[in-house]
């Protein structure tokens, strides 16, 4: 079977489920069907070049692999790897003769050799064109962008055909026929790349990159090129505000048949597991992982990481970004995904009257919120959360310029009070727990409350009659209650009323981890606030002790947990 006829079967099986995928997968095979479908009726500007597909399949054969089970061995393509230099280097321009693609975005899960191939594209653009070509890898961190270049020096070092035919020095490759380079690149060339005229740039694991300003400088230096070619290889990430999500959001477009957007000179690969998949199901990694999961090695490299994953909750958010390729919305170390907890929001909350609850607090400074949380443990093992926050007057302006939030919206809403002056009074939350409590014949249990700085406010609530529980702020006594909010949340056994303010709490949620992994929230690098959040941990610290429901004035005082 010659190379098309490889890429074309390829094509199909992915199409007709012979090779299982996913669905832009599928739908990027599928674009290659129609597209030759079209050359064969002469209904296309574009033509097929089975000639340099040829070329480029043996220069990667000329290659040995410098990693993995196959170190040492020739560089033989796989069909996955061939249809996408197929699709790069294959389609032509039928009146000039130029690459049909001008940009390519691939995602895909790592250890799938994105390196190599990344390293084969820019070579072979290098060495084989009379052009003077200019190559770089574009990472964030200059460490990234070298991974790549590292795997070009391996590959062409240990190539005897091209001993004599290239130097290495100053951090660059240049073929000494034609006066072309290949250069690893950082974010400092945002600044200083402007006087660059790439012909081939590789943005290399594009989710990391906190901004475009890399992808935009070598897109504009393009514009001089007759046959330019800008690779974006990365794989999923979790921080949907940085660029790469928005292009992975605009390419899946291009990809999607019922989208009327339409761009024929963007190439697009995506390889992810589907919405409604199970990542336990090993039938499906393929998805993800259209080479790592084709030999034994990589199978067994996947179940370790399972494994690790499901034992250490901490580590899933890793596993399903990197080995399963899904945007997963949730920093490093990040308490929670939002779309667990969005599950769990209803629009009317269960009939409370009457009902045992915990309330917890966490005090804040004049510059953040304050946050009470009711927490009510049900008979079927549920939990009811109920969350309400307070922001003194004179901060409000100046908080919602630093945290870039709409308090004022949430305020209007609802879900803040605004309480007078530039300090939170706290005669406010006394009066707002004893208003609901009599209002909604709620029987508080206990009131938990974080020490620092809440002295005067517990004697003032003991007063009144209300248990105050003292939850000390360490993390062994915080780290049960947090892992069963978020065990809780995953079984679908929270029910909260879809509050804005806990929800925005819990995205800025970040944890930190003992020897022992036990787990609190970290104040420090949580960017924005978590009080919320904190506030209903202190309520969680007794709540998930299950005590008997008996009303609070049974058992009166002060006590330290």
């Amino acid at each position: 079977m010659n190379l098309l006829s490889r890429v074309i079967q390829y094509a199909r099986d992915i199409v007709e489920g012979k090779i299982l995928a996913c669905k832009k997968h599928i739908q990027a095979c599928q674009r290659f069907l129609n597209d030759f479908e079209r050359m064969q009726n002469n209904d296309s500007p574009y033509e097929f070049d089975e000639d340099e597909l040829y070329r480029f399949y043996k220069w990667a054969n000329m290659f040995k692999h410098t990693k993995g089970v196959l170190a040492g061995q020739r560089i033989e393509l796989t069909d996955f790897q061939l249809f996408v230099v197929g699709n790069l280097f294959g389609w032509k321009d039928k009146e000039t003769g130029t690459r049909r693609f001008r940009k390519a975005y691939i995602q895909l899960a790592r250890k799938n050799a994105k390196s190599q191939l990344l390293a084969l594209i820019t070579s072979y653009t290098c060495f084989l064109s009379d052009e003077q070509e200019e190559c770089y890898i574009a990472g964030w961190g200059r460490e990234q962008s070298s991974i790549v270049y590292n795997e070009i020096l391996s590959q062409i070092r240990a190539c005897e055909l091209l001993k004599g035919k290239y130097k290495d020095s100053y951090g660059r490759i240049t073929h000494i026929r034609s006066g072309s380079v290949i250069q690893p690149l950082s974010k400092e060339a945002r600044k200083t790349g402007d006087g660059k005229h790439p012909s081939v740039a590789v943005i290399d694991e594009f989710h990391v990159h906190e901004t475009s300003e890399i992808y935009d400088v070598m897109i504009s230096g393009m514009v001089g090129r007759e046959n330019p070619l800008i690779v974006i290889i990365t794989t999923a990430g979790f921080d949907m505000s940085r660029p790469c999500y928005t292009e992975y959001l605009y390419t899946s477009k291009i990809l999607d048949p019922s989208n009327p957007i339409e761009n024929d000179e963007y190439f697009v690969m995506i390889c992810e597991l589907d919405t409604d998949d199970d990542i336990k199901d090993e039938r499906n990694w393929i998805k993800a992982n259209p080479i790592v999961a084709t030999y034994e090695e990589g199978m067994a490299f996947l179940r370790s990481e399972l494994k690790a994953a499901l034992d250490v909750p901490e580590k899933m958010r890793n596993f399903l970004t990197k080995n399963m390729n899904r945007w997963v919305d949730q920093k490093e170390n990040g308490y929670m995904a939002l779309s667990a907890w969005n599950a769990c929001g209803v629009d009317t909350l269960p009939d409370l009257v009457g009902k045992t609850c915990y309330v917890g607090i966490d005090l804040s400074s004049s510059v953040d919120l304050t946050s009470v949380s009711f927490e009510f443990p049900l008979k079927d093992g549920t939990y009811v959360v109920f969350n309400h926050s307070f922001m003194p007057e004179d901060t409000l302006k100046a908080r919602m310029h630093t945290d870039k939030v709409r308090y004022d919206l949430w305020v209007e809403q609802g879900w803040i009070t605004v309480t007078p002056g530039a300090v939170v009074d706290y005669r406010f939350i006394m009066q707002y727990i004893k208003d609901h409590a009599e209002l909604e014949k709620w029987i508080i249990k206990e009131i938990c409350y974080d020490p620092w700085s809440a002295t005067m406010l517990a004697q003032e609530m003991d007063a009144e009659g209300f248990t105050m529980v003292e939850i000390r702020q360490g993390i062994k006594t915080l780290s049960a209650a947090t892992k069963s909010i978020r065990e809780l949340t995953l079984q679908r056994k929270i029910i909260h009323d879809k509050n804005p303010v806990l929800t925005w709490a819990i995205s800025n949620a970040v944890v930190r981890q003992d020897h022992n992994e036990n787990i609190m929230l970290d104040k420090d690098k949580s960017t924005n606030r978590i009080d919320p959040i904190a506030s209903l941990i202190n309520a969680h610290v007794r709540a998930m002790l299950n005590e008997d429901t008996t009303s609070v004035y049974e058992n009166r005082g002060i006590i330290t947990f």
